[in-house]
């Protein structure tokens, strides 16, 4: 297949957010580490000493270089290439984890990464080419089609009943209630990402978009989106366990992403029915590589911390049909003071 330099340039870019991505969360917790030991309380039981630490400083910004990374990806190539492809920051966190915080990576945690290159391989081979736009009207046009209203209009009406129906009864006992709002924000939130990229893109290519109010429009909805899918998403991860959250809410996240942007840019117009089935495996394999490396990692943190005697964790559908997930949260915490108590003592050795 002959890649388009846009889509071209948005691989690349979606490549290095997730290169950029996975090590900020390595390096932010070696800060957390060195912090911790430094001045006695982690930051996960009110200690904020790692403000003053350099390490965890220069892994906050390499997070916001890829951020800025991958929303520039979206201006250039296909929401439908770009947001599975950020799977890869999973294994690039994973692999990293392993070689500097000496964290065990599960031999099936190995097979879910390789899985996730594979399937990324597909999708970017099959991929559609981005579509040339002139203007944001012409986006804007895109966004008020019949179609996409009726998306977003099911959206926004989901997003309400979740909110104010389901989250105030199961929200703190279903896990799919968080996650189901961000995951629905987050899709509106991707379309109005690549709307206004391209918008600024354009602009500096010469052809001024901040003219026109439509601009503006997608601005303040990246604005609204991007906060209610954050608060949603910290009330999800402080309920469940993260084993449970990361999976469901990048499936979830992914699916909805593609099927507003297939809605809403076309992306799949012109492709062969067999490019398209295509795209499709290679996402499934990518969303199975991905809940496979939580679950074994999970699994792993599990055996480690409690040894032999303990009983093997429960499997994610276990997870799913609990009460409330409370208890494996707080296991999960139990486990991460160990493993920071550990390094403390290995930090104070050196």
């Amino acid at each position: 297949m002959v890649f388009s330099k846009d889509n071209m340039t948005g691989i690349i870019l979606a490549l290095l957010s997730s290169v950029f991505i996975g090590a900020s969360f390595i390096i932010k917790k070696k800060g957390l580490r060195r912090a911790a030991v430094v001045s006695g309380v982690r930051a996960g039981f009110g200690g904020y000493s790692y403000l003053m630490e350099p390490l965890w400083w220069i892994g906050m910004i390499t997070m916001i270089v890829g951020e800025i990374a991958n929303f520039v990806a979206y201006a250039f190539a296909p929401a439908v290439l770009v947001t599975p492809l950020g799977a890869l920051s999973i294994i690039v966190s994973a692999v990293l984890a392993q070689i500097i915080l000496k964290e065990k990576l599960h031999p099936l945690g190995i097979l879910g990464c390789v899985l996730c290159i594979a399937g990324s391989i597909v999708i970017v081979v099959h991929a559609p080419q981005e579509h040339p736009i002139s203007s944001v009207k012409e986006i804007w046009y895109m966004a008020t089609q019949k179609a996409f209203l009726l998306y977003m209009g099911s959206v926004i009406v989901l997003v309400f009943i979740l909110v104010f129906y389901f989250a105030p009864q199961c929200g703190h006992s279903n896990v799919l209630v968080f996650t189901g709002i961000c995951s629905l924000m987050g899709s509106l939130s991707v379309m109005s990402v690549k709307a206004l990229g391209t918008s600024l893109k354009l602009t500096v290519e010469g052809k001024n978009q901040l003219i026109y109010p439509e601009t503006w429009i997608f601005m303040f909805v990246v604005a609204v989106c991007v906060v209610t899918q954050m608060n949603y998403l910290n009330k999800a991860l402080d309920t469940f366990n993260t084993a449970v959250v990361s999976p469901i809410y990048y499936v979830m996240f992914t699916t909805l992403t593609i099927v507003a942007s297939v809605i809403m840019f076309k992306d799949w117009d012109g492709q062969s029915t067999g490019s398209i089935i295509s795209e499709i495996c290679g996402f499934i394999v990518v969303l199975s590589g991905t809940i496979l490396l939580h679950v074994t990692k999970d699994v792993e943190r599990s055996s480690s911390f409690r040894g032999n005697y303990t009983p093997s964790s429960p499997t994610l559908s276990t997870r799913l049909c609990n009460s409330n997930g409370e208890s494996h949260k707080h296991e999960e915490e139990d486990e991460s003071y160990s493993e920071e108590a550990d390094s403390r003592r290995q930090d104070l050795q050196v």
